[in-house]
Formats: C-alpha cells, structure tokens, sequence
C-alpha cells in the first residue's frame, strides 16, 4: 500500500438486500403503498383509465407484494383500486394498440411482468385480500382470482373481456374460474363476457362478502339495481358511492387474520394453493407464447383499434374472411403475391398495388 496516500473512511455496509420499505414507500409511479399495523395496503392508482395496468404497473406490483412478503412486521396484504369505478380493468388497451400489435415480441417481455405481478401474489406466504372498490374486468379480475379472500362492494361487477377484444384471458381466469365458479359458469364468463352484480359473484363463489356501498341519504341499499347503481355513480336523486362499510368489512378481515398464526398460515395457503398452482404452472408458459404470437393476428388489432375508437369491432367482417377462405392470420391478407415490375415476393393479398415501386399487383388466384 502507498502509504503517502492515506486509506479513506470504511465504505459503508451494503444495504441488507431483505431490507423493507419504509412504511409509507413513494418511490411508485402506478401505485400506492402503505404499511401500517401489519397490513400493507396496495392501491392501484391510475383512476384516469379505469385502474388498468400498464408495463411500469405490473412492475412496480411485483416489487411492492415482494417488499410485504418479506416484511415480517406484515401479516396481511390488501389489493384495491383507486376510487369508487373500478378495482382493475385489466391491461390498458391503449397500450396494447400502440405498442404490442406494433412490435409483437415485446408482448413476451410484457407477459412476464404480469406472470411476475401474479406469481407474487400467489406465493407472497401470506394471506391476500382483494377490496373490489368497483368494477374487476378481465385482467383486473385475474388479479382479484390470484388474491386468497375478496371483499366487493355491492355496486362493483367483475367479468372478462377477452374474446371480445381479440384476445385470450389465460393469465388466471381459463385457469381459475372453472375451480371457483365450476365449468359452466366459468364458460359462460369467458365466452359470453357477461358482467356478474356482486350478489350473483357471492352466490358463484366467485367472491368471498358482498358489503354495501349505494346509499340515499342515510339509507343502505342493501341489493342495488342498475339504475340505482348508475344514479350512485353519479351522485344524483340523492344517491351516493360510500365505501365506508367496505372498509370497516376488510379491516376486520384484516384483523382476524392478523389473530391466526403466521406460519400457519403461511403453509395453509401453500397447501390449498395446490390446484391453483397445477392449472397455472401447465398452461402459463403456453398462453404467453401463443398470446405474444397472436399479436400479429388481425383480431388483436382490430379488437382493440376498436376498443380505444370507442367502435364496434368488426367481427362479422373476420368471420366473411374466414368464411372467404381467406382467414385473418395476417394483417393484409395471406403473402402469396409477387409483383411483375419490380420482382418483390410476399407481399398481401389484399394489396393492388405493389408496396415497393407502387406497380399494379394481378389478383390473387
């Protein structure tokens, strides 16, 4: 050593690499978090669009039921939404127009976030409780399956939307609802996308309480309608969204399970997650590569271009292709066209004109 260069201070200790958050963690983008007397408390924050996930979301939600996982001053992890529309209502589908149909194989990275965000709710070791503060949509409700316990308020619905925007929802709910609501009802979800009212969830199973949220005045509705539900929404004729009760019903879920041995617990859940864990662990790995594939379908993009264009999507014209002989495989039609002029190969049968120097393309035969 040189000793005309004397030694500086003693670097300082890593950072325990176990270490928790602090309580109250603001480093977020997406979300909310808070510990507080042993129950971390996850909000999903992005109102604006219904509380659906983006990329950074499902990042930053790994992260946090990481953090509680291994926090032992936490024994019980709560996951809700923002407001009083929506608990989760999925990926955000503008997102999937603008960028995953537009580079399909970064819907593979993408898909291993959400397999991260899930997989960390099913093996944090400690029990999770989904509050659905409103509506839990295809996406939004797999992260309501993935959750040990729910607690809706009896204006919220849950359902799934996949067929309907040109997609497939195995990320949990192929794999989950025929265990939670049994093989019928779980097809009808799927197939149909029917929204299921908190008081018919309750009766599938599908949820674990039902707590009051429309009142008027100072009178609970105990099994809202729509329209009472829709006037609720937006404070009018004297009803009002109070997600009072919801609270109180979740705290002391909350507090009961803070009263059962943690360890005990912990391998309660491990134990039951069993068929869980089978159907995800078979087929997890399948859907995300036939999802990431599929994205270069024309259902996908016509599905969700018509999603955020507010438009209906233009399924019968899919099914006239199909029908045709045609299919929707690729965007522009089959590549089995080649242009005279200028030599080019492959290109779309649905082209006229050559892509390349703009020369008419003779019809497909």
């Amino acid at each position: 050593m040189d000793e005309s260069h004397p030694a500086g201070p003693e670097p300082a200790p890593d950072a325990d690499p176990l270490a928790p958050l602090p309580p109250d963690a603001t480093d977020f983008r997406d979300l909310l978090y808070q510990k507080r007397e042993g129950v971390a408390r996850i909000t999903l924050n992005r109102p604006q669009v219904y509380n659906a996930y983006a990329t950074e979301t499902l990042r930053e939600l790994a992260c946090a039921v990481d953090d509680a996982a291994n926090d032992d001053a936490v024994g019980v992890i709560v996951l809700t939404g923002a407001g009083t529309t929506a608990f989760c209502t999925g990926g955000d589908v503008r997102e999937y127009s603008e960028r995953y149909t537009q580079r399909p194989r970064d819907y593979w990275k993408y898909m291993g976030l959400f397999q991260q965000a899930v997989e960390a709710l099913l093996r944090c070791g400690k029990p999770t409780i989904a509050r659905l503060n409103g509506m839990a949509v295809g996406g939004g409700n797999e992260l309501h399956l993935a959750c040990d316990l729910s607690v809706v308020a009896s204006h919220a619905y849950l359902g799934q939307v996949g067929v309907g925007v040109g997609s497939v929802a195995c990320g949990g709910a192929t794999q989950w609802l025929p265990l939670a609501v049994g093989d019928r009802r779980a097809r009808t979800m799927l197939f149909l996308n029917e929204k299921i009212p908190a008081p018919k969830a309750l009766e599938w199973g599908l949820v674990s309480e039902v707590i009051p949220s429309v009142r008027r005045g100072t009178d609970w509705i105990e099994v809202p309608t729509s329209e009472q539900i829709r006037a609720a929404q937006k404070g009018s004729d004297g009803y009002q969204i109070d997600l009072g009760p919801l609270d109180t019903a979740v705290d002391q879920l909350s507090q009961r399970l803070l009263a059962m041995f943690p360890e005990c617990l912990r391998y309660t859940k491990q134990q039951v997650n069993f068929w869980k864990e089978l159907a995800w662990n078979g087929t997890i790995g399948h859907g995300r590569e036939w999802l990431t594939l599929h994205f270069t379908h024309r259902e996908p993009h016509e599905g969700m271009n018509a999603f955020v264009e507010k438009r209906p999507p233009d399924v019968p014209g899919i099914r006239r292709r199909l029908a045709e002989g045609r299919g929707a495989d690729f965007l522009h039609g089959r590549p089995s066209l080649h242009c005279p002029r200028c030599g080019a190969k492959g290109l779309p049968e649905d082209f006229t004109y050559c892509g390349r120097c703009g020369a008419p393309l003779p019809p497909p035969t």
